[in-house]
């Protein structure tokens, strides 16, 4: 493990029993938690590129404990069920957890690990966004530079909302991709804030043509687009034309491609499905 701080940590962890603490390790080595009596772990699905298959990181995503490692999702289970205070306990212990089982593998190499910030963290949390995590991962001895805070999708009037958070998170070292429903939203953001990832639905390609234009925009200002929620072979016949169109690699993630799971070796392992030319 390149990481000895996170090393010692782990191997202090090992004693603790579960009683004993509110983050423990498993027979396997994962990291596990508790939030309303509802034990969490991670789980990790991949971007990769389309056509070569080449992994470009991982997101990570709460999942209860699963022997099968294909736990559901905690934000599901929990989220109508958790007050704004509670949620901001969950996603902080979200992120604490997927860091520390991310970088205890081998396998995440030079990945990056995108992470999800909450959209009840954007207006519950009034003090330095990000500073809270930015300790935890200083303390860990765990690399800032690899993580990718993704910020929610917002409605048009809490645009002054987005940019506060996102330059906060910013002045912590954070780098960040911005969820958005549409190119024309993100078109209004891209000089606005100019995020490292936008993350779109591969769902919603209707109009090819300006997402081709959109991805090569996005390509000069050194901005990755990721197509996210790829599910379908007509979503990925999509992104194909796409790819042969701007002539640039195009990243995906979804179901189609791979599941979360809890161990990165299975995702290196992985054969990507190949869609048949529309």
């Amino acid at each position: 493990m390149p990481f000895p701080v996170l090393k010692n940590y782990l191997a202090r962890l090992s004693h603790e029993t579960q009683a004993g603490t509110s983050v423990w390790l498993d027979e396997e080595g994962r990291a596990l938690g508790r939030f309303f009596n509802c034990t969490m772990t991670s789980g990790f699905q991949p971007l990769r590129e389309i056509g070569s298959g080449k992994l470009v990181a991982f997101e990570g995503l709460a999942r209860s404990v699963s022997k099968a490692d294909e736990g559901l999702s905690l934000w599901r289970l929990l989220d109508h069920a958790a007050s704004d205070d509670e949620s901001v306990e969950l996603d902080r212990l979200c992120r604490m957890l997927h860091a520390i089982n991310f970088f205890r593998q081998a396998e995440a190499e030079e990945s990056d690990l995108y992470l999800n910030v909450h959209d009840r963290l954007l207006s519950a949390v009034s003090s330095n966004h990000g500073h809270a995590f930015q300790r935890i991962l200083d303390a860990l001895g765990l690399p800032i530079e690899r993580i990718v805070l993704q910020l929610p999708t917002v409605t048009p009037n809490q645009g002054w909302l987005l940019n506060y958070v996102a330059d906060n998170y910013r002045r912590n070292g954070f780098r960040l991709a911005i969820n958005v429903t549409s190119v024309n939203e993100a078109i209004g953001l891209l000089e606005r804030l100019h995020p490292d990832t936008f993350k779109l639905d591969a769902g919603n390609l209707s109009d090819e043509d300006a997402v081709a234009n959109f991805v090569t925009l996005c390509h000069a200002a050194k901005i990755r687009v990721v197509f996210k929620r790829l599910e379908t072979p007509g979503a990925l016949q999509a992104l194909q034309r796409i790819a042969a169109a701007t002539g640039l690699p195009i990243v995906g993630q979804g179901y189609l491609l791979d599941k979360p799971l809890s161990s990165l070796a299975h995702a290196r392992l992985a054969t990507v499905p190949v869609a048949a030319a529309a």
